[in-house]
C-alpha cells in the first residue's frame, strides 16, 4: 500500500531496534494475539497452542507440500490466482492441476471435482481465500462443499487466508476452518498485506482439529525463518491496530470508487470484476482491443504499470490486468487517464 504502515506495528518494531532488542523471535503472543483478533472478527478461536510460526505464508504453503505430498504428487489451483502459486508448485515439483474459476470469478465445484479425481489421493488443493486477484470472498456454502470434495477425495486443503482482514464488510469473511467437514485442512496467514507490513516477514501455520499431526511433520528448521522485528510488529498490529485497519478500509472503499467511477467515465469498454475483499481490481480489457496483454501496452504507451493477467492465468488471463488501488486519490485519477490515452493510442495504431 502506498500509505504509512500501522502506528502501533511500527511503535514495536522500532522500540526493540532501540533497546537492542534483536534476537531471535518467541512466537507465542503473535499467535495469541492473532486469536483473540480472530474471535472478534470473525467469531473464530483458533488454538494458539496449536500454531506454527513461519517466514512467510508462501514459504509455509511450500514446506506444508513437501512435508504433506509425496513427490510427484499434483497440486490443484483455481486460476485466475495468485501468480506465486505457480512458482511455488512448480519449485516443489509438484503436478500442477488446475480447476478453474467460473465465469462469475467463484469457485466451480463440477470443475474442483473434476480435479480432485484427476490429481487423487495424497493432493493438495490451494485455496486463495479471499481470492487474488479477483477479491472474491468464498461462501460459507462454496467453502461447505469445497471441504466435503476435498474430503471425499483425499485432498489436503491449505489456505492461504492473508487478505481476510481486507474484507469489505464486516463479518463476510468465513475461515476455511469454522466449515464442518475442514478438519484436515490447514489454513496460513499474516498481518503483513491488511496493516502494511509486507516487508516485515512472519506467518503463522494453524491446523484443522484433524491436521496436527500433519502440521507437527514440519522440521523445526522452517520455524526458524520468521523474523523477531516482525513477529512483534504483527502482534502489535493483531492487538493495537484495529482503529487503523477500520480507517484503511474506509480508505479502500473511497478507492474503490473513485476507480470505478473513472474507469466509467474514460474507459467504459474496461468491465472490473466485483469484488469483496483485498484492494487488488481484476479489469477485462479485452474489448479495447490491446492484445493478449494490455498490461504491457498501458505500460508502453501510457507509463503506467498494471500487473498482467497472464501472470494470474497464463491460459485463460488474456486481455486481462490487474490494477492495485491501495494508493492515493490524485494516482489513481493519474493511472486512469494515462490508461485512456493508452488505449487510444493503441485503437490508433491498429
Amino acid at each position: 500500500m502506498d500509505a504509512d504502515p500501522c502506528p502501533p506495528a511500527v511503535a514495536a518494531a522500532t522500540g526493540a531496534i532501540a533497546r537492542g532488542d534483536l534476537g531471535y523471535g518467541w512466537y507465542p503472543p503473535l499467535a495469541e494475539a492473532f486469536a483473540a483478533f480472530a474471535a472478534d472478527a470473525w467469531g473464530w478461536s483458533p488454538a494458539p497452542g496449536r500454531a506454527v510460526v513461519v517466514a512467510d505464508v508462501m514459504t509455509g504453503i511450500a514446506e506444508l507440500i513437501h512435508a504433506l505430498t509425496p513427490p510427484g504428487a499434483a497440486v490443484v489451483i483455481s486460476p485466475p490466482v495468485y501468480d506465486s502459486f505457480f512458482g511455488f508448485v512448480a519449485s516443489t515439483r509438484r503436478r500442477l492441476v488446475q480447476a478453474r474459476l467460473g465465469g462469475d470469478g467463484r469457485l466451480d465445484l463440477a470443475a474442483l471435482e473434476r480435479a480432485f479425481a484427476d490429481a487423487g489421493p495424497g493432493a493438495a488443493y490451494l485455496l486463495c481465500s479471499p481470492h487474488n486477484p479477483t477479491g472474491t470472498v468464498h461462501t460459507a456454502s462454496e467453502l461447505g462443499a469445497l471441504a466435503e470434495l476435498a474430503d471425499r477425495a483425499g485432498v489436503r486443503v491449505i489456505a492461504d487466508e492473508i487478505h481476510a482482514p481486507l474484507a469489505h464488510r464486516d463479518g463476510e469473511f468465513v475461515p476455511y476452518l469454522t466449515l464442518p467437514g475442514a478438519q484436515r485442512g490447514i489454513a496460513v496467514t499474516s498481518a503483513s498485506k491488511s496493516w502494511n507490513l509486507a516487508g516485515l516477514r512472519a506467518a503463522l501455520v494453524l491446523p484443522g482439529d484433524d491436521a496436527r499431526d500433519a502440521v507437527g511433520q514440519l522440521h523445526d528448521v522452517v520455524r526458524h525463518g520468521a523474523q523477531h522485528v516482525a513477529i512483534l510488529a504483527q502482534t502489535a498490529a493483531y492487538r493495537d491496530g484495529g482503529p487503523w485497519l477500520v480507517a484503511a478500509r474506509a480508505e479502500l472503499a473511497r478507492n474503490r470508487e473513485l476507480l470505478s467511477r473513472l474507469l466509467a467515465e474514460h474507459l467504459p469498454a474496461v468491465r472490473v470484476a466485483p469484488a469483496a475483499a483485498t484492494y487488488l481490481a481484476w479489469l477485462d480489457c479485452r474489448e479495447l482491443g490491446m492484445g493478449p496483454d494490455p498490461a504491457a501496452g498501458f505500460l508502453r504507451l501510457g507509463r503506467v504499470a498494471l500487473s498482467s493477467g497472464l501472470i494470474y492465468d497464463p491460459d485463460g488471463g488474456h486481455g486481462f490486468a490487474r490494477f492495485n488501488y491501495a494508493t492515493s486519490p490524485e494516482i489513481i485519477d493519474e493511472a486512469v487517464r494515462r490508461m485512456a490515452l493508452a488505449a487510444s493510442h493503441a485503437r490508433g495504431r491498429g
